[in-house]
């Protein structure tokens, strides 16, 4: 199915036959799955939770002693690119889908050139410009720099789901736009 799609697309995806959490998804998925099932009657589809890689490098654990820098972001282009990959799979399927995009934009913890105190609300308000006069497809020439100095990281979900708007022809329908000194 998909998995094999992406991959005969030159995308090298990582897949579990299960969730890892004793408890389910984390909060990145639930927080969406919450949003859509509002009347909390039970939220009855099939879900694929898709990662993204979207803190990368700018996270550092510590394992025994030792800091370790996790592996870097995909870039923009590559998510965009993935985005429109996945459309295509669903598109030519039998199946009905709703491809969500779920993140924050800028945060202030993320936002070191503000001292990590709050968020880039200019970069956030260009973005959504963009967004609401459909050129959304600007966001495949972004740079992960450029992301990450604004404290962008999650916005990489985005991303992938411009691709897959870009990759149908659709449309952007606005429904809210929230700012807030956090993120």
């Amino acid at each position: 199915g998909l998995i094999r799609h992406l991959i005969g697309d030159n995308f090298d995806v990582a897949y579990a036959f299960e969730a890892r959490h004793d408890n389910g998804l984390s909060h990145a998925f639930v927080n969406t799955l919450v949003s859509l099932d509002l009347e909390r009657r039970g939220f009855d589809y099939p879900v694929i939770p898709f990662h993204v890689n979207c803190y990368g490098s700018q996270m550092l654990m510590t394992a025994a002693r030792q800091k370790i820098m996790c592996p870097p972001s995909p870039n923009p282009g590559r998510c965009f690119d993935l985005g429109a990959s996945i459309a295509s799979y669903f598109k030519n399927s039998p199946w009905r889908v709703a491809l969500i995009g779920s993140s924050s934009w800028s945060h202030g913890s993320l936002t070191q050139k503000f001292q990590r105190l709050y968020p880039d609300l200019d970069a956030d308000r260009q973005r959504f410009e963009e967004l609401k006069t459909n050129r959304f497809a600007l966001w495949k020439d972004a740079s992960t720099r450029e992301l990450e100095d604004s404290g962008q990281n999650e916005f990489l979900n985005w991303v992938c789901l411009a691709g897959a708007m870009d990759h149908l022809g659709l449309k952007v329908d606005i429904v809210d736009y929230v700012e807030s000194y956090v993120f």
